[in-house]
């Protein structure tokens, strides 16, 4: 008996006995996804198993557990300025950003293993590397459970969308209020992938697709890489997919009610993912597998879709290359940047649209009509698509942004993005160009823990202001131009401004007692004329205002030495003059 357990522990222990590297995903039947745990262990697995896998914790998230990378680099060189130098592509492949829509998770650790194993796969790798963010949300991903994701077709247990701190990760990437945004940016901005792929799952209508794409937006993107991403990318992808028997459709992201009424492009800001690599000219893609598909569907095109990118970026890396290389040095000089933009609707395409029939019937909940698609009645039929962008608001770029070193929040987050930065030598008065607020508005409830402004209006001034040594200076002659653009002018829909970081300069800080300031507010108006006329004029166009003395007494002040000039001055300024005393 003893002999012949030994016998058998002896031949679990054979080197001639290959490893079981079938994912939880594959052992479940295909219908359980990773836990964190799993997906992490497997990781660690390949890892220990091939020299060509790297798994590297690289900093912490919210949920205090480390957020890792797992690079595929075939010739065990894993230093992205080495791997760059040598003209290798970098593909950076993220999953669980939303963890209750798994698919990426584990398709991508079935393609890491079949990229190892698989030799005519690992030739795709000789001149790519591939870096994987195995679990991006790992909060969410440990708040398993089998409900919130009341519309989706499995798996039988999955993530959570909100992270630890029940933010969204998918509108964190410009304010970065997470450790897990501070982290991917160290990660994004230090491996600079030509290519981006975020896996996500669909909400909205029924359709007949399983697999949805959101590319970065390419009018957005702009210059040759967008010329490359809508005139070749793209349609080689489409073509690939329709191979592989997954015909793949833009994101139905619905003009009206139901996709028949026309499809617009994603708006995609730089809060979202693909909005945010669009700033450093890289190519964003989101696949968003339909909810309503079964699960093992929804993997299998998943992992077909990495694939094609695979494939595209393996044979069209140099001309990825020479395009990013193109708009990266047109940037450094560029003078005028969007800051917003809006679908053009007088611009149209036509996609062969495979939809089922929307129909309604009484809800036997509340007896009103409700929306419902016959699966009975497929359909393929001509559907308008937008999906031309045009700028709403453009700003000319300054020389330079001076910012107060005050501002280390700001501060912290352009050295996180890692933009270069320098600092006054000594304390100076400049003249530089600086924004008053004008107006805006505010969300009435908060939004990702910030309560967004919107529709900023400013006014340019010119005056004096006192810097300090150690005060930043941003030069405006560097890659990261549009990064810089859109979360420092306060006009744009995701600057700091937006999101609050400056709002203490919205507060008024000193007032008066308008018994005190009566007499002196009669003062001004005898010694001003102009004064007295402005007053005068603003009284008859405001009925309002010509009734409410307080509110004259405000008008007089604000006018006067006495009201301060920082409120509502936004702290960062534009220099449009020459070279700063700097180091």
């Amino acid at each position: 008996m003893f002999l012949n357990l030994l016998t058998a522990f002896s031949l679990l222990l054979s080197p001639t006995q290959k490893p079981d590297w079938q994912t939880p995903y594959e052992k479940s039947n295909k219908t359980q996804t990773a836990t964190y745990q799993e997906c992490i262990a497997y990781y660690e697995r390949l890892d220990q198993a091939y020299p060509e896998i790297k798994m590297m914790p690289i900093g912490m998230t919210d949920a205090g557990k480390p957020l890792h990378t797992v690079v595929l680099s075939t010739d065990q060189d894993f230093d992205p300025i080495s791997i760059h130098k040598k003209g290798k592509t970098v593909i950076l492949v993220q999953n669980g950003i939303h963890p209750g829509e798994p698919e990426g998770i584990d398709a991508t650790m079935m393609l890491a293993r079949d990229l190892m194993l698989n030799k005519n796969l690992r030739k795709q790798l000789d001149n790519v590397v591939v870096v994987i963010i195995p679990i991006y949300n790992v909060g969410g991903a440990l708040n398993r459970n089998s409900h919130t994701r009341t519309n989706q077709n499995g798996p039988e247990s999955y993530g959570f969308r909100g992270n630890a701190r029940n933010l969204d990760l998918n509108r964190d990437f410009i304010k970065e209020d997470s450790k897990n945004a501070q982290t991917f940016a160290t990660i994004f901005r230090t491996w600079d992938p030509e290519v981006f792929v975020d896996n996500h799952t669909s909400n909205g209508a029924d359709y007949q697709y399983t697999m949805t794409l959101i590319p970065t937006q390419h009018n957005k993107l702009g210059g040759e890489l967008g010329k490359l991403l809508k005139q070749q990318m793209l349609p080689a992808l489409y073509k690939g997919m329709e191979k592989r028997k997954w015909p793949l459709v833009p994101y139905v992201n619905s003009r009206g009610e139901t996709p028949e009424t026309g499809i617009f492009g994603f708006n995609d800001m730089p809060r979202y993912a693909s909005g945010y690599t669009t700033l450093f000219q890289t190519l964003g893609f989101i696949p968003e597998t339909h909810m309503l598909k079964s699960f093992d569907k929804r993997v299998a095109s998943t992992y077909d879709l990495m694939l094609e990118f695979l494939d595209y970026t393996a044979k069209n890396g140099k001309a990825i290359q020479a395009a990013r290389a193109q708009d990266r040095a047109a940037v450094q000089t560029q003078q005028e940047f969007a800051l917003n933009w809006t679908a053009d609707t007088t611009q149209v395409e036509t996609i062969q649209f495979k939809g089922f029939e929307a129909k309604y019937k009484p809800s036997e909940v509340s007896g009103l009509e409700r929306l419902y698609y016959d699966r009975n009645a497929p359909f393929t039929r001509p559907v308008k698509f937008f999906d031309t962008f045009r700028p709403t608001l453009s700003v000319s770029k300054p020389v330079a942004y001076i910012i107060p070193q005050a501002w280390s929040e700001v501060i912290e987050r352009l050295q996180q993005n890692q933009v270069a930065l320098k600092r006054l030598q000594k304390d100076t008065v400049l003249t530089p160009e600086t924004y008053y607020i004008t107006d805006y508005k505010t969300g009435q409830r908060p939004y990702e823990g910030h309560y967004l402004h919107t529709d900023v209006q400013v006014r340019k001034a010119q005056q004096p202001i006192q810097y300090y040594a150690g005060d930043y200076v941003v030069y405006l002659n560097q890659v990261s131009n549009r990064f810089l653009v859109e979360v420092l002018e306060p006009q744009a829909p995701d600057s700091y401004f937006a999101w609050n970081f400056f709002d203490s300069v919205l507060g008024q800080k000193e007032h008066f007692s308008a018994y005190v300031f009566e007499d002196l507010a009669a003062q001004y108006l005898t010694q001003d004329p102009k004064l007295k006329a402005a007053l005068d004029a603003a009284k008859a166009k405001d009925p309002a205002l010509a009734k409410s003395a307080q509110a004259q007494l405000n008008f007089i002040y604000r006018k006067t030495p006495h009201y301060e000039t920082t409120h509502n001055r936004y702290p960062v300024a534009r220099w449009l003059g020459g070279a700063l005393p700097v180091k």
